[in-house]
């Protein structure tokens, strides 16, 4: 078998292994970078728990999950960044998700959500795209030969206390775009979109809400139009009235 035919093979096993609702929907769970017991994961996904241990099962031998036991309970992770930017990657060009139905909260939860949320380990959301979209503007990032941190961009980034010479050593690729869910523009993800979403929760400019959500704080608003060189009002989310975005 040629090159060619097997990395085919190989495509076409990892394209089947997410070809399936209940598998994929494990997957997307496991966006919150977080662990979750194979219990947690049968009831997000709907479905029994022997159901879910043969899905869970698949995906560790298929290299998407990792799983470690604590004694009797078993936890499931993505297998590290690269898969993370796979299942992002696919939602990304997955159809619109639809208007959130039914209660009041349901709705308010889809707009805390594609308002601003965790995708793995870095920023999403409408706020993460403005975020991007920012530091482009700025000049801290730079498109021009591919996109890269520029030295004025360095110099921002210590001042905020994001160090550099942890994210020029990364394995993961310094910066890249990935095609947010809901906004459906790119938001900032790699070692640096890692690294600026920790600063923001160390700061206290983002705090986690529910799930993935995260909400910007008075200060977290003020810091982020001075670094972006927006106003504060830019930045806030839109109306509870407003109650569109749908699933993260």
């Amino acid at each position: 078998m040629n090159a060619i035919a097997s990395a085919g093979r190989g495509m076409s096993a990892i394209a089947g292994l997410l070809a399936d609702d209940t598998r994929a929907a494990i997957c997307l769970a496991l966006l919150d970078g977080r662990a979750w017991t194979a219990g947690e994961l049968a009831r997000h996904a709907g479905v029994a728990p022997s159901t879910a241990t043969d899905h869970l099962t698949r995906l560790v031998r298929g290299g998407l999950l990792a799983e470690e036991r604590q004694g009797r309970h078993r936890y499931l992770r993505l297998a590290g960044p690269s898969v993370a930017q796979l299942i992002e990657d696919l939602a990304g060009h997955a159809p619109a998700p639809p208007r959130p139905a039914g209660s009041l909260r349901v709705a308010a939860a889809g707009t805390a959500l594609a308002y601003a949320r965790t995708c793995y380990d870095h920023l999403a959301g409408r706020l993460g795209v403005t975020l991007l979209d920012g530091l482009l503007r700025r000049g801290l990032l730079d498109r021009a030969g591919g996109l890269a941190v520029t030295p004025t961009g360095w110099d921002r980034l210590a001042a905020l206390g994001v160090p550099a010479e942890p994210l020029r050593g990364a394995r993961r690729p310094l910066v890249r775009d990935c095609l947010d869910w809901t906004e459906r523009r790119p938001h900032l993800a790699g070692a640096l979109g890692a690294a600026l979403c920790r600063r923001l929760l160390d700061l206290g400019w983002i705090v986690p809400g529910a799930g993935r959500a995260v909400r910007l704080t008075p200060a977290g608003a003020d810091g982020l139009a001075a670094l972006l060189g927006v106003a504060p009002a830019d930045l806030a989310p839109p109306p509870r009235e407003a109650t569109g975005g749908g699933r993260a």
